[in-house]
C-alpha cells in the first residue's frame, strides 16, 4: 500500500504565494507521473499540472506562467509552487501519483489540502 501526505495549503492574499508538497511512502518500486488537481466548490476536479518521470511538465492554461510543478525523486515528493495567486485559484488541491509497487501499478490520491485566496 502507498500513502500520500499533502502539506502547505492555507490562506493567501491575491498576488501572494504558497507551496504545496505531497510525499509518498509505503510499498514503492517506481514512481511514474506525478500531478496536482484541484476542485472548487460546485465544480469538477481539474488537472492543474503534471510532471513525468523524465521531468516533462504540462499545465492548465489558467495557471501557466504562475505555477511550477517539480519533483524530488529521492524523497518521493512532488511540489507545486503557486505564485501570483488569484481568488479563482481557491480550491481543494489533490496530488495524484502513478506508482509501481507490490507487483502492480496504480494511481493514488492525496487527502486534499485547502487553498484559499482572499483579501
Amino acid at each position: 500500500q502507498v500513502q500520500l501526505v499533502e502539506s502547505g495549503g492555507g490562506l493567501a492574499h491575491p498576488g501572494g504565494s504558497l507551496r504545496l508538497s505531497c510525499a509518498a511512502s509505503g510499498n514503492i518500486f517506481r514512481i511514474y507521473a506525478m500531478a496536482w488537481y484541484r476542485q472548487a466548490p460546485g465544480k469538477q476536479r481539474e488537472l492543474v499540472a503534471r510532471i513525468t518521470s523524465d521531468g516533462n511538465t504540462n499545465y492548465a492554461g489558467s495557471v501557466k506562467g504562475r505555477f511550477t510543478i517539480s519533483r524530488d525523486n529521492a524523497k518521493n515528493t512532488v511540489y507545486l509552487q503557486m505564485n501570483s495567486l488569484k481568488p479563482e485559484d481557491t480550491a481543494v488541491y489533490f496530488c495524484n501519483i502513478d506508482v509501481q509497487g507490490g507487483g502492480y501499478r496504480a494511481a493514488y490520491w492525496g487527502q486534499g489540502t485547502q487553498v484559499t485566496v482572499s483579501s
